[in-house]
This record gives structure tokens, sequence and C-alpha cells, in this order.
């Protein structure tokens, strides 16, 4: 029988005797070590233990960083929510108490602080030169003394639109303050600084800020909807010299143009220099309007628009506008 002998790559000679050829014996890879992760520390040289030490300190001590400024960040958020909210409060308790201030004489009488508060008659001239006295009505008198800014009190029945309407020489102060002249962002009520309560305009115009707390004029809005109107079409504003009673006529949104756009400015309309350019305006007004309350203005009367931010478009405005029927 031949002999069958294996063929000479298969086996190769040692000094220990023969071993598998290299094809048939599969040794393991020498390990990649590129990375941190294939390595432990003992297998750097000390110093570059002390660098990797280092880093990795780094990395932990901006991971804690990271972790606290988001719990600040958060409770801070947080914080803010609850103060806007308690100022709110306190806003609304501050309103509670200029009301019952309406009609309260305690301070009526008390003496004169040197700004004018105390001093509740205005004179006027009239249409025929002759000089007409205007007094502050009684129920007013208090808080007149306490803000001589007070130009008048603005209430819609039913709603949370119910407080002091101030004035100062600019339109940005009452932005900004409140009715004790304290900073705050709510603001309060203010008349356009152009309007004249004493000789009277064609139009008073009233801003107030739209809030999330609802305060001031944040819900004027509601007017868009024809049946919020049918169930508020009354606005009340005295001025500090006469009690005034308005019906809702416009509801419509608008915004503040450039001054060198052409087009129909609500807020310039305070005062029409003829017959013609009061009709202009008031045509101007229905076009806007989200529907026809059937109310209309003849020339001479007397008309109230209501101002507050509307957030549908950059500078928006909502604007509600209502002519005096006593």
């Amino acid at each position: 029988m031949k002999e069958v002998r294996p063929k000479a790559s298969a086996v190769r000679k040692t000094a220990g005797g023969t071993k598998p050829a290299a094809a048939e014996t599969k040794e393991e890879p020498e390990e990649k070590t590129a990375g941190f992760g294939k390595k432990s520390l003992d297998d750097y040289d000390p110093e570059m233990r002390k660098l990797i030490l280092a880093e990795m300190r780094k990395a932990e001590r901006r991971r804690k960083l990271l972790i606290f400024l988001l719990v600040l960040i958060t409770l801070g958020g947080f914080g803010a929510y609850g103060l806007y909210y308690m100022n709110a409060g306190k806003g609304d308790d501050r309103g509670g108490e200029l009301s019952h201030l309406v009609g309260n004489d305690v301070l009526a009488n008390m003496p004169d602080k040197g700004d004018g508060s105390s001093q509740y008659v205005a004179t006027v001239v009239d249409e025929k030169g002759l000089e007409v006295k205007l007094e502050v009505l009684e129920k007013y008198k208090t808080l007149y003394y306490l803000n001589k800014d007070l130009i008048g009190w603005l209430k819609i029945d039913d709603t949370n639109i119910d407080g002091p309407v101030m004035q100062a020489d600019d339109n940005e102060y009452y932005l900004s303050h409140n009715f004790d002249r304290d900073e705050d962002k709510a603001g309060t009520l203010f008349l356009d600084s152009r309007c004249d309560i004493v000789r009277g305009n064609d139009n008073f115009i009233i801003y107030g800020h739209h809030l999330q707390s609802g305060r001031m004029f944040s819900k004027l809005g509601e007017y868009e909807s024809e049946a919020y109107y049918d169930k508020h079409p009354y606005i009340l504003f005295d001025t500090i010299y006469e009690e005034g009673r308005y019906q809702v006529m416009y509801a419509f949104r608008s915004r503040v143009y450039d001054a060198d756009e052409v087009v129909f400015k609500y807020y310039q309309f305070l005062d029409a220099a003829s017959e013609e350019e009061f009709y202009s305006n008031l045509a101007e007004m229905k076009r806007l309007s989200y529907y026809d309350t059937g109310v209309t203005a003849v020339y001479g009367d007397r008309l109230l628009t209501l101002s507050t931010c509307d957030y549908n478009e950059e500078n928006g405005r909502f604007v509600v506008v209502a002519k005096k029927i006593q």
C-alpha cells in the first residue's frame, strides 16, 4: 500500500519538532489601542495618566455646571411665572381699592400738596369767547387728589375693564407705570397725550396693554365676535368733569404703519379738519369693521377709540370705536 505523505506546505520543521503551517494557524491579532476606551489608565505612563485624569475632571465639572445652570434656569422660569401672576393679583387688588375710592370723599378736603391735586376747578374758554369753569366730579376728587394725572374712569359692564384712565405729557410713561406712579409692566389705561378733556376732541383715544393675566385691555379683542358685541354694546367713560355713555360702532384690526405709508391710520384721527374728513374717517373704520352694528355718527358727535396690542401681525392693534350718546 502506497504511503501517503503530507505536502511540504502542510508542516514545517522547528527545533522542537513540527507545527502546523501559518495558513492553518489563526493567531490573535495585535490589540489596537486607539482611544481611551480600548486601554486602561495603567497602560499609560504616569505623565499621560495625569493629563487624562485632568481632562476627565474638567469634563465632569462642565457636566455638573451645565446641570446646575439648567436647574437654575428652570427655577428662574417658575419664579418669574409665579411673580408675574402674583403681581397680576396685586394689580387686581389695587384696582379694587381704587374702585372703592370712587365716590369716597375721605381725601377730598385734604390740604393742597402744591401740585394742583387739590384744585378741582378748570377754566376753559368756549366757542363764544366766554370763560366756563369745569369742576372735578365729586366722586373722582379723592382719586384726583392721589394723582393729578387722573383724567377719567372707563368701564364696560360685565367685564374686568373697569379702572382709572391717566394722561401724561407723552404716550410712554403709563405704558410702564401704574396709578401710584410705581413701575409696573402692566402699566395702566391712558388717554393719548394729544387729547384735551377740557376743550374736547372729535375723538378720544385710550390705550391699554394686552396681557396674559387678562388685565387692562386684554379682553378687548373679544369684540371680534358680534355675539360679544351684542352682550356689551355700551362703554362708560367719564372724564373727571363729566359722565359719558358711548355705544360701540366698529371693531377692527389695524397696525402701526411707517410714517411714509399712505393709508388710514386710526391713531391720527383726533380732530377732523372738515365735515368731509370726519365722514371719510368713519367710512374707513366701517370698511375695516368685522360686522355692521347699524350704529352711525354725524359730524359733531364725540367719538371714543379704545386701542390695544394685537399679536396676529407685527405692530398689530385691535381697535374698538364708539360714539357718545349721553
